[in-house]
């Protein structure tokens, strides 16, 4: 059976990505201080590390315009730039940190890449929010909720 290339490489990566282990909160930390010295292998470890969770946040996102190895690609850019502004002294761990960055890098290439006409990420928000309500309202009230219903719960 074939499979695309596309699809071989990021099943490789999955798998690659599965073998590697996780870190200890107190791993995090150490690296996290190392990475603030400038140390560039301790930035490489904690990524690598937190890759599978980019992965997870990623597979949220499909199906809006981008294929999941470019959600991924996207959401590790978030992920290095959680690891580079990182603050361990704060006791949060890493990853509840992280998903913050790894989110907004793939909401933005969603809004930036996805449509033909390009939209603020505010308003992009603010579309889905309104989408999310009216979906809601239409199983509550078994019909199109109108202008004034949708204002109401919004």
């Amino acid at each position: 059976m074939y499979v695309p290339r596309q699809q071989r490489m990021l099943d490789q990566y999955l798998q690659e990505i599965g073998q590697i282990p996780l870190l200890t909160p107190e791993e995090e930390v150490e690296l996290a201080r190392r990475i603030k010295q400038g140390d560039q292998e301790a930035l490489h470890k904690l990524t690598r590390a937190n890759l599978r969770f980019v992965v997870s946040v990623a597979k949220k996102y499909q199906g809006q315009g981008l294929t999941l190895a470019d959600l991924i690609n996207e959401g590790n850019y978030g992920l290095i730039k959680a690891a580079q502004r990182f603050d361990e002294t704060r006791g949060f761990k890493f990853i509840s940190y992280a998903v913050w960055w790894i989110r907004q890098a793939i909401l933005q290439a969603l809004a930036e890449q996805s449509r033909v006409v390009r939209l603020p990420l505010n308003r992009i928000g603010t579309i889905s929010k309104i989408r999310k309500t009216s979906a809601k309202l239409a199983q509550i009230h078994e019909r199109q909720p109108n202008i004034e219903e949708l204002a109401e719960e919004l």
